[in-house]
């Protein structure tokens, strides 16, 4: 409908636009201690993917909130990849979403409404799929695009699935492959085909809910989902929750097709380079590995898969509640270790 891309207002897409962890570290450092009810089950201390707060027994609120700027040109295409990222991390800590609210900054002087409107819809046609409303929200004037949600769920406290309960010979599943980091990068050159854009986009507004059922599976024990971070960072917090290392087998790492291509010829995000700088010293990847494995790595994951630490007896039905949920098995790629809190990568 519209010859805007939205990409050239942007100077960063999707989750890739994230401040770098290290970063975030110093910067949460220096918060002054708040007030901790002990109704909040999970807030800020293991990098959690949402907070949660117990309202009774019975039920605990989930909330987060996730925006960014333009990963792609297409405007109602952006608005679904940014709703269906939000949602993630509501599904990451076990609960099912109840309802949307919008986050939404335009450049009014360079966008047209009707451009507008169509991110929207497409926000909102995501949430039609979840079974929500989107029931309000707050819009600003800004420099760059910015759509995205604050996520609500509700999930029973004792069936919440943190990041940081995994144990030592938990095995581990990714239930999306990777590379739409480097897919994203591809667009902006130039160099992705129509294949490796839809193979993104079928990724990308795959909304993961296999993650309300996830709980209810005896030996799942730590969910986080893989965004901004790449996978080797999202990993490490996991194993920095539970005190314990991980060990990866680089051979089975689901990766789209294209995304393999491009990053062996070099193709690449900025933020791939900023968060290897900020949590590589714990990455044990060897000297003689290329340079397209380290990206890969810490490629940042746009509406991701999830990262599922379970007992090797649950795999089978951690893989058939991912299968029943987007047509597709997740990939098992590696197990929990005792040991310091690093990634090993074979």
């Amino acid at each position: 409908m519209n010859e805007i891309k939205l990409t050239q207002f942007s100077h960063g897409g999707g989750c890739g636009c994230k401040i770098a962890p290290g970063v975030l570290s110093e910067l949460l450092a220096k918060m002054p201690p708040g007030v901790v009810p002990p109704e909040l089950l999970v807030g800020t201390d293991t990098a959690d993917d949402a907070a949660v707060y117990k309202l009774n027994e019975r039920q605990a609120i989930v909330a987060t909130t996730d925006f960014f700027t333009p990963i792609v040109d297409n405007a109602r295409d952006f608005g679904r990849i940014a709703a269906t990222n939000a949602l993630s991390d509501v599904y990451a800590m076990g609960a099912t979403p109840i309802l949307a609210l919008a986050v939404v900054g335009m450049p009014l002087d360079k966008l047209p409404p009707e451009v507008i409107g169509e991110i929207l819809q497409g926000g909102a046609e995501v949430c039609r799929a979840a079974g929500i409303p989107i029931a309000g929200g707050h819009s600003i004037d800004v420099l760059e695009p910015i759509y995205g949600l604050v996520g609500l769920g509700v999930v029973d406290p004792a069936r919440v699935r943190t990041n940081a309960g995994a144990h030592a010979g938990d095995v581990l599943i990714l239930s999306k492959p990777l590379g739409i980091g480097i897919l994203s990068a591809g667009l902006k050159k130039g160099r992705l085909s129509a294949h490796g854009y839809a193979e993104m986009l079928r990724w990308t507004t795959t909304l993961n809910r296999a993650g309300a059922h996830l709980a209810d599976i005896d030996g799942v024990h730590a969910v986080t989902d893989v965004t901004g971070f790449g996978l080797a960072g999202h990993l490490l917090e996991m194993c920095r929750g539970a005190g314990l290392g991980a060990a990866l087998q680089f051979d089975r790492l689901p990766v789209i097709a294209e995304a393999l291509a491009l990053v062996q010829a070099g193709v690449a995000t900025g933020a791939s380079e900023r968060n290897w700088a900020s949590y590589g010293e714990a990455i044990d990847l060897a000297d003689t590995a290329p340079e397209w494995q380290r990206r890969l790595l810490t490629d940042p994951q746009t509406s991701g898969g999830l990262l599922i630490a379970c007992a090797p007896q649950a795999v089978d039905a951690v893989q058939a509640a991912i299968l029943a949920e987007q047509g597709e098995a997740g990939a098992v790629i590696g197990t929990m270790e005792a040991g310091p809190a690093r990634v090993g990568i074979a």
